[in-house]
């Protein structure tokens, strides 16, 4: 119990808004543009001030000569790839035990909601909770709602709570459309609140719109991928990132 408390303090030290990045994409999607090299995408963020790397069990051998002692590591369990014509259906490739050998400080996992295999994917984030429980390691669940338009903001409201409920610390998810709901989408959680990044978004300013609508709506941070590490140069455009994000408190 007290090493999750511990762990989560380190997570979400004070006022400070988490600053995640995911680059588990290379599992579902392959070595897309900017995962090529982990490694250097990891060094190029820390630079910037990231606060969260959030990687598959493989990816860790790669970033050990890298990886800051005072980085956080996440490691994504969950998977599933594109060559399958049923990709939105993950499934558990590691444990909360694997992870903390690792060294993890943070277990990540995903549930999509809203297809016909959504009950497998929560008891998937059960065994996950139980197994975060048994050894003192936060859960992250990033809930999506797999729906054309991804889902709306009640849709996306009950994911988040259902994600929390079942025992995930930490929810990630999508924009739900406007700063009203954003709000409620926050106070309706229990848990810390990450936005996600989605599609890529061309127009620089209107990213960084969507990470200062993540202060003001009182969300605890930022769990995005590709709007990140995709951009060149990735180290200047993540400290513009950064400065919103830690200059909140």
């Amino acid at each position: 119990m007290y090493g999750k408390q511990l762990r989560l303090k380190r997570v979400f030290p004070g006022d400070r808004r988490l600053f995640s990045v995911p680059l588990d994409h290379s599992v579902s999607m392959g070595p897309i543009d900017g995962l090529e090299d982990t490694a250097i995408v990891v060094a190029e963020l820390q630079r910037a001030g990231v606060d969260l790397v959030i990687v598959t069990k493989g990816a860790v051998r790669n970033l050990v000569p890298v990886l800051s002692p005072h980085t956080l590591l996440g490691v994504h369990i969950s998977a599933s790839t594109s060559l399958n014509p049923n990709s939105n259906r993950k499934v558990l490739a590691g444990s909360a035990e694997e992870a903390i050998g690792l060294g993890a400080d943070v277990l990540s996992v995903q549930v999509n909601f809203g297809i016909p295999e959504e009950g497998e994917m929560l008891r998937d984030l059960g065994t996950a909770a139980d197994q975060c429980r048994a050894v003192g390691l936060p859960l992250l669940c990033m809930a999506y709602v797999k729906k054309p338009g991804g889902g709306t903001p009640e849709e996306l409201r009950h994911a988040c709570r259902a994600a929390a409920d079942l025992g995930a610390d930490i929810v990630k998810t999508s924009y739900p459309g406007s700063l009203e709901e954003f709000r409620r989408l926050v106070r309706t959680t229990p848990a810390p609140l990450l936005l996600g990044g989605g599609n890529r978004l061309d127009d620089d300013r209107a990213f960084l719109a969507l990470v200062r609508e993540t202060v003001e709506a009182g969300a605890a941070g930022i769990c995005i991928g590709r709007n990140l590490f995709q951009r060149r140069p990735v180290e200047e455009f993540a400290k513009r990132v950064a400065e919103i994000l830690h200059g909140s408190a």
